[in-house]
C-alpha cells in the first residue's frame, strides 16, 4: 500500500466505509477543500490501485476555551514557564476513514503510522505539537489505541470526542 496526497487530477473512485459522511466527504469535499486552502487529503492506495483508505488533515489549535479544569493543566505543565500560553499548534485529522473491503486488516492502524511519520517527517517545515480529532463515538476506542487521550469531559455526550495525541511522545 502507498500513502499518495490527493491531487486535483487524482481519479477518485466509489469509496464505501459504511459511513456516508465520510463517503461523501472523499467524492464530493476533498478536492474542493484543497482548492480552498481548507483541508489536505490523503489516499491509502492498495497494490491494486483501489482506495483503502484516506484521511485529511488541517490547522488546529488546543486551546484553554475548548478544555476544562485538570485536563488543561496536565496539557499546559508540558511546557516551560514562560512557554505556558492560552492554546498551543496542532494538526487535526478532519476526516479518516477505512473502506469496508479494507476492514480487519489493521489498515487504520497502518495509516494512523503513516500518518504520524508524515507529520514527523514535516515538522521542520511546520511547527506544532498536537494532533487532533473530533473522534465519533464509534471510533474512540481506535483512537484510544493509538495513543490519543480524550481533552475534555464537556463533550462526553456529544456524538464526538474531542482527542490528542503529543508528538512529543514519540520524540522520546
Amino acid at each position: 500500500m502507498e500513502l499518495i496526497p490527493l491531487t486535483p487530477d487524482y481519479p477518485l473512485t466509489a469509496f464505501d466505509c459504511g459511513d456516508e459522511d465520510l463517503n461523501k466527504f472523499l467524492l464530493d469535499d476533498a478536492k474542493p477543500s484543497q482548492e480552498l486552502r481548507i483541508a489536505n487529503t490523503f489516499i491509502l492506495e492498495a497494490d491494486d490501485g483501489r482506495i483503502a483508505a484516506y484521511f485529511c488533515l488541517l490547522s488546529d489549535k488546543v486551546s484553554k476555551d475548548e478544555v476544562i479544569g485538570s485536563r488543561w493543566k496536565k496539557v499546559r505543565s508540558r511546557f516551560p514557564k514562560g512557554k505556558q500560553f492560552r492554546s498551543y499548534p496542532s494538526v487535526k485529522i478532519g476526516r479518516l476513514a477505512v473502506s469496508v473491503d479494507f476492514r480487519g486488516l489493521h489498515v487504520g492502524k497502518t495509516m494512523m503510522k503513516m500518518l504520524v511519520n508524515k507529520l514527523q517527517i514535516e515538522r521542520n517545515a511546520l511547527a506544532f505539537r498536537f494532533i487532533t480529532v473530533d473522534a465519533y463515538l464509534s471510533a474512540v476506542p481506535f483512537y484510544e489505541k493509538n495513543g490519543f487521550v480524550h481533552l475534555t469531559k464537556k463533550d462526553e455526550d456529544e456524538h464526538t470526542r474531542l482527542m490528542y495525541f503529543d508528538m512529543m511522545e514519540i520524540d522520546g
